[in-house]
């Protein structure tokens, strides 16, 4: 790396392989899947994969799937944060695969929460 034109290439390049779009438009919605140890012991990796799957195959660009460490609730892993602009965070529990597909369609794009999913069902 010799300069910032290569460091700008870096990060599309990186973008490109995370499948990350810019948010210039702040209408992004953001899937965070809690892989932490715990995370991973419970099955977050497929839950991960199939929303990343689930997203790339329905050419949805204004949602992002992202990795994070540990959510804090162990014990309802696997774990989901949803992050969508203007609306409170949604947490969903206890997460499969199964359950990636009605999620991307009636929250994600038709912005009903399924609270059966959710922390405060399981609580």
């Amino acid at each position: 790396m010799k300069s910032i034109e290569d460091l700008r290439k870096i990060r599309e390049s990186t973008r490109a392989k995370m499948n990350i779009e810019s948010d210039a438009s702040g209408d992004t919605i953001r899937v965070a899947v809690g892989l932490a140890t715990c995370g991973m012991a419970a099955g977050a990796k497929p839950v991960f994969a199939a929303f990343r799957d689930e997203v790339a195959g329905r050419g949805l660009k204004n949602i992002n799937v992202i990795q994070t460490g540990c959510i804090g609730v162990c014990r309802l892993e696997p774990i989901v944060e949803v992050y969508i602009p203007g609306e409170e965070k949604v947490t969903y529990v206890k997460m499969t695969p199964d359950k990636v597909s009605p999620i991307i369609t009636r929250h994600l794009v038709n912005h009903q929460v399924i609270t059966e999913y959710t922390i405060g069902a399981a609580e």
